[in-house]
């Protein structure tokens, strides 16, 4: 912690995050306090139920914290519980989300998946047709632009859900268990990409993930227990 400001993509203090009330009440993230710089990829480790899935729709502005602050690329986004921007908005600009299934659209190519992301936020036809053969390019299934996603092996469509989670340049890339579905020379693969992605396009990387096998690719680790963010250490 205590980096510098202007290299934060993520700072998050506080946070809590409580479902239910009385007797049902379950605090599922526990003031938690959490930064990630820019170009680094951090590991967010712990056992079901620990809260990491949670914490993820925190920090992805997905559900709003019932007490804390979260700023992301040095701006205040939630206060508390209050949005201090345009949450869907700030969302599509400044986030990628990369999820265990990758989620395509089936009846879109391989190409039109990526463009989509970034003709949602009103880029135009060209840009975004060019951008989006980069990434594929960029992420080795390039070959594969026009194929559906049915052709697509797994490890395949993964790499197009992290090209579309780069499209539109985020500072902040979050992954909920990436790799379940995938074998492990193909999830090996896929963990390297997000370093790549990390490394290379100076994005703050965050994955939640329980396949300890390939734990030397992050920067960082940190483990979850009981809502409670209890360790932090560097990777290998």
């Amino acid at each position: 912690m205590n980096q510098s400001h202007d290299n934060l993509a993520l700072q998050a203090v506080g946070l809590t995050k409580i479902y239910g009330s009385g007797h049902t009440e379950v605090i599922a993230v526990r003031d938690v306090a959490v930064e990630v710089c820019k170009g680094e990829i951090v590991a967010l480790l712990g056992p079901s139920g620990a809260g990491k899935t949670t914490l993820l729709t925190l920090l992805g502005l997905i559900r709003p914290p019932n007490t804390g602050q979260i700023s992301i690329d040095g701006i205040l986004v939630f206060n508390n519980h209050q949005a201090q921007v345009d949450i869907r908005r700030f969302r599509r600009q400044k986030f990628g989300f990369v999820f265990q299934k990758a989620n395509l659209i089936p009846f879109l190519t391989a190409v039109e998946n990526v463009r989509l992301a970034m003709e949602i936020d009103d880029q135009p036809v060209r840009t975004s047709r060019r951008r989006a053969m980069e990434l594929l390019e960029y992420l080795g299934v390039a070959e594969r632009a026009q194929n559906l996603p049915s052709m697509l092996s797994g490890g395949e469509q993964q790499r197009v859900a992290v090209a579309r989670a780069l499209a539109n340049r985020p500072s902040l890339i979050l992954a909920d268990e990436p790799t379940a579905a995938l074998d492990s020379v193909r999830g090996r693969q896929v963990m390297e990409l997000f370093r790549k992605v990390a490394h290379e396009q100076n994005a703050g990387v965050i994955v939640v993930t329980h396949d300890h096998r390939a734990l030397d690719v992050f920067d960082r680790t940190l483990e979850m227990e009981d809502g409670i963010l209890r360790q932090q250490q560097k990777g290998n």
